[in-house]
Parts: structure tokens; C-alpha cells; sequence
């Protein structure tokens, strides 16, 4: 049984970016929304030293991912190179995010939401791991598929917010160096 989320706390949880990659995000529906949310979700991770992973679905035929967000990339990030929409289903994807940590919440974004992303939260969820789904930083071509897929995943027992929520839960309060490191993200 997952854990029942109601915060997520900064020496808590890993961030999962799935397959922002260069030749299918600028069919995305709000890609540029995305792209400006991942950049905030990865500067707070640089500050709040939050371990970050990140796929790539067939990236000799999907290409790289975004170039903007591999800028902006905390350094030695580990990358996987997968071929199944569910991160789970590939083989080496628990080994690759440190395991099945049941204490530690997996904050999952990217692309496409009502694909890969539903999948992944949906196993993981089936495999008893807690999972946060960031609502204004996932994409599909369609935002109607996109829509139908996050209620699903909050259905199924994923915590569902926006960028901003994160963001602000992992902070925990205002007044603080790293506060005003990300006060700039927002306004």
C-alpha cells in the first residue's frame, strides 16, 4: 500500500524528468510552459541538492533532450536510455533511481503525460512507491489526453500540484537564503 502524501519535505524526495526530448516536445501542447516550469524545478534542485534523474525514450529517433533544460542540468545527473513507456518496464530503471525506497516520494514530470508519465506513476504507485505528479510541468499533444491522465494518476493515489506548490513545500518557509534563490522563478 502507498503512503498517503500530504507534503513533500526536501530530504524526502527525488525528481524524475521523462523524456523532454527535442523532436517531440515542440509538439507538445504548452511546451514552453513546461520548459519554464522544468527550469524552476531544476534550479530547485541544484539549491536544495535533491537527487535528479532523467530518461530518454528512443533517443536515436526522438533526439536528445531539450537544450535548454540539459543547460540548466545539475552536473553528473544520471540519464537512461529506455525503449518502454513505463520507466518501471525497463530493465536497470530501479537500479538506476537507487531502488524501491518506499520513504522517499518520486516527483515525476515531463512528457507525454497520458503516455510514458501515466504509466510510470501508475507502477510506481502499483509498486507501493509514493509519487508526485507535477501538473503544470507534464505535456501531451492533445491537453485533453493530458488532462484525462492527471485525474487518473490523483485517482489512482498520486499527489497532483503545480510547479509553484512544489517548489514552496520543499522551501518549507520565506526569509531564507535559498527563498530568495527561487523568488526570482516567480515573479
Amino acid at each position: 500500500m502507498t503512503k498517503k502524501l500530504r507534503r513533500l519535505r526536501a530530504g524526502e524526495v527525488r525528481f524524475l524528468l521523462v523524456d523532454i526530448q527535442e523532436k517531440l516536445f515542440p509538439h507538445i501542447d504548452g511546451h514552453e510552459r513546461i520548459r519554464e516550469n522544468s527550469l524552476r524545478l531544476l534550479a530547485a534542485a541544484r539549491l536544495l541538492e535533491i537527487p535528479f534523474f532523467y530518461t530518454e525514450q528512443y533517443p536515436k529517433g526522438i533526439g536528445p533532450t531539450d537544450a535548454a533544460l540539459l543547460d540548466a542540468f545539475p552536473q553528473d545527473v544520471p540519464r537512461l536510455e529506455k525503449l518502454h513507456f513505463s520507466c518501471m518496464d525497463d530493465p536497470g530503471f530501479k537500479d538506476f533511481i537507487g531502488g524501491a525506497k518506499r520513504s522517499v516520494v518520486n516527483v515525476v514530470w515531463g512528457i507525454e503525460t497520458h503516455i510514458c508519465i501515466e504509466a510510470t506513476v501508475m507502477d510506481m504507485l502499483d509498486d507501493g512507491m509514493p509519487v508526485a505528479v507535477v501538473s503544470d510541468a507534464v505535456g501531451s499533444r492533445n491537453p485533453e489526453n493530458r488532462d484525462i491522465a492527471l485525474r487518473a494518476m490523483m485517482r489512482a493515489g498520486a499527489l497532483v500540484l503545480p510547479t509553484e506548490s512544489v517548489v514552496y513545500q520543499l522551501l518549507s518557509r520565506s526569509g531564507t537564503d535559498q527563498f530568495k534563490a527561487m523568488l526570482p522563478f516567480f515573479k
